[in-house]
């Protein structure tokens, strides 16, 4: 059973007991990302996410990471374009343990200036990796390319020469902007008793009173462009993507349907297609992104640089007999029973439940019941289907791809 509750100072908590399991998985969801940030602070949220770790008035970096070593639990956080999630793994008995550290880490941390300097270079040699891995970077790409001049193009991971200008003073600052009971959720899910959870998570965030810094909301644009980056690599890197819908657009379910049936799956239009019928390419999928105001559609895959041109033709064949000929009913079923599998499934763990609560929350502002969620599944028609694919699958594109000169890939 799922209880909702708002602490003292408006923090939302959602607890979700689970008697007949022995972990339990919390997360702390912050409503900030990289699309929240100054341009000269490009990366001070993902940045923060690491120096949150570095230490606090009474523990080292060492010593907060043998906490969860301990207790055999698990700890880790990640940052996205629009929030960021501070998250643990343990046995019920530690909690309450869990709980106590990730407030600590939260509320006490000093972000020590020799550990930040020393994080600075973890996170640009973590910035190198990425661009050293094309299969990585082109979906940061087409991202930048598609809002270009709107801050959800920023990257997550920031610049070298933003990540030089961070000071610690600048991490406080941010943390006061954004990190807000407000602007915040918890979400825990497993054996746990929701009243004496409700008790300890008083205590240790209930205190915190801060209002949350509004900056001007524009919607961001869709920009249709086609570019090609020379690298020497074995193979080249494409990403073709499409204006999608955001968040609580009710064209979703449709649209998880149609990219099931598109690219999602190995049973998929795409993948059999180029990579079992034809043998064209390894990696071929698609996957849609959610923002709070809008929607990224994109297809990736990688193949040789003599067969990426025709590759890309492919798709655009399986994107066009979509929106002229729809699709049938057999893919239509089979696109429902996929995705009702998957997500009941998903609800043996309880990581996935934790997740789904404070997201729904964070983004949504409500939770989304399961049984709502298959009976919207089950509403989806064919004639939906096909609308839902003109609406996606005409166009316009932005492409991005990355390979060798002599074989450019273009729309």
């Amino acid at each position: 059973m799922v209880f909702r509750h708002t602490l003292k100072n408006g923090l939302r908590v959602l607890v979700e007991e689970i008697p007949f399991v022995r972990s339990v998985s919390m997360g702390i969801w912050v409503g900030t990302g990289s699309r929240d940030e100054p341009n000269q602070q490009s990366g001070i949220s993902h940045f923060l996410e690491h120096m949150f770790f570095k230490g606090t008035k009474e523990h080292s970096a060492r010593q907060l990471a043998e906490v969860f070593d301990h207790i055999g639990g698990q700890v880790n956080a990640y940052t996205t374009k629009e929030y960021t999630c501070y998250h643990a793994k343990v046995l019920d008995e530690h909690a309450t343990l869990a709980l106590i550290t990730l407030a600590e880490m939260l509320f006490d941390s000093t972000f020590d200036t020799d550990e930040l300097e020393r994080e600075k270079e973890v996170v640009i040699e973590e910035i190198k990796m990425y661009e050293d891995s094309p299969e990585e970077s082109v979906h940061d790409l087409i991202i930048e390319q598609a809002y270009r001049g709107h801050p959800l193009n920023m990257n997550i991971l920031g610049t070298e020469e933003t990540l030089h200008t961070l000071t610690q003073k600048d991490l406080f600052d941010y943390v006061g902007q954004r990190y807000t009971s407000e602007n915040m959720v918890i979400s825990i899910s497993g054996h746990v008793d929701h009243v004496v959870i409700l008790n300890i998570l008083e205590q240790l965030f209930g205190g915190t009173v801060r209002s949350l810094r509004q900056d001007g909301n524009v919607i961001p644009q869709f920009c249709s462009e086609s570019t090609f980056h020379g690298k020497e690599i074995e193979q080249t890197h494409v990403c073709l993507a499409a204006h999608g819908f955001a968040y609580d657009a009710k064209q979703n379910d449709a649209l998880l349907l149609l990219n099931n049936i598109l690219g999602a799956s190995s049973s998929s239009r795409l993948f059999q297609e180029i990579r079992e019928e034809r043998g064209m390419a390894y990696n071929v999928f698609s996957y849609h992104s959610a923002f709070r105001d809008t929607g990224l559609f994109t297809v990736y895959f990688g193949a040789s640089p003599v067969k990426a041109q025709s590759v890309l033709e492919l798709v655009l064949e399986q994107f066009n007999s979509c929106v002229v000929h729809g699709l049938n009913q057999q893919e239509l079923v089979k696109a429902k029973n996929q995705l009702k599998g998957s997500l009941l499934l998903s609800l043996e763990s309880t990581s996935s439940r934790m997740n789904r609560l404070g997201r729904n929350e964070l983004l949504l502002g409500r939770q989304v019941d399961v049984e709502e969620i298959l009976t919207d599944l089950d509403a989806i028609t064919l004639d939906e289907l096909h609308e839902t694919a003109r609406s996606i699958l005409a166009g316009p594109f932005s492409l991005v791809a990355l390979g060798p000169e002599e074989y450019p890939v273009e729309l």
